[in-house]
């Protein structure tokens, strides 16, 4: 059996990776921790194979006034637990990193591929990058390090851009047609990723995310289908997004970045185990 700890008791991808795991209750025992306070510190890390931290601040925050907490959390805490988990003999350390420390998307095509190098744009993705450079260099043979940079992730009662977007596509009747692509990665083949990450005891860094880029026309499309309604898809407004591309809210909905696919092949096991469509009629059936 595979005792794991994961860092972060109230995350999103913490709680969805428990759940995930204790299907094989025979095969994996789950801990969860929250570190708001000391008292982790007093914890014993011995008796744990891998350590999942996914603990942090999960957000984008222009607020000058927050970063000096971003780095504290993102990046400090994270050096932190890592040090403590070597010291006492943890097998593995698992950091949830993020696509956004290679900055923001863009209007135009924006592929990231083995030569592309981070270019944060905020403190929000430079402290998870600092986290990264700070716990590279624990690495041993008795100690892996797994940095994982997901791009958006989303899923049932996910946060952030996605539920956004599910709003407006339930309530708007039109929608530009405009060609853009994302890299997005739904919870399960995350949850399937790490899975594998942890059972194949991985070190390195790794770019998980779907099987396919998604336009988000399309994926609008999809959720209103799903949802019973009808959406009208129009070109008329592409010229205009074009011209306000520099816009954040225009850009976060309508922008560029992916991973080059070749990253995110993994050859001991395939964690793209959901398409787009069967994720979305998941992440939308109210039985789920």
């Amino acid at each position: 059996m595979k005792k794991i700890l994961i860092t972060g008791k109230n995350s999103y991808v913490g709680n969805s990776v428990e759940k995930w795991l204790l299907k094989e209750p025979d095969d994996y025992k789950v801990d969860k921790i929250s570190l708001r306070n000391d008292d982790w510190k007093y914890e014993d890390f011995y008796q744990y194979d891998s350590i999942l931290h996914v603990a942090g601040i999960a957000h984008v925050s222009s607020d000058p006034k927050m970063e000096e907490l971003y780095y504290q959390v993102n990046r400090d805490l994270t050096i932190e637990v890592a040090n403590k988990a070597k010291f006492e003999g943890v097998k593995q350390f698992i950091f949830m990193s993020s696509i956004i420390v290679y900055g923001d998307s863009s209007s135009n095509k924006r592929l990231i591929d083995k030569e592309t190098i981070p270019t944060p744009s905020n403190f929000y993705g430079d402290s998870k990058l600092q986290a990264e450079e700070g716990i590279k260099h624990l690495e041993s043979d008795n100690f892996k390090v797994v940095i994982v940079r997901p791009p958006m992730i989303y899923g049932k009662d996910s946060k952030g851009n996605y539920p956004r977007l599910v709003k407006l596509a339930k309530a708007t009747p039109i929608f530009p047609d405009y060609v853009n692509e994302r890299s997005m990665l739904y919870i399960d083949n995350l949850c399937e990723f790490l899975k594998l990450m942890v059972d194949n005891k991985e070190t390195g860094l790794f770019f998980p995310q779907n099987a396919a880029y998604v336009k988000t026309s399309e994926l609008v499309k999809i959720i209103s289908e799903i949802s019973g309604k009808r959406i009208f898809m129009t070109k008329k407004f592409n010229r205009i997004i074009r011209f306000c591309s520099r816009i954040e809210i225009i850009n976060k909905v309508f922008g560029n970045l992916i991973y080059d696919k070749c990253l995110s092949n993994y050859t001991k096991g395939n964690y793209q185990i959901r398409s787009l469509r069967e994720s979305i009629e998941m992440t939308e059936s109210s039985g789920y």
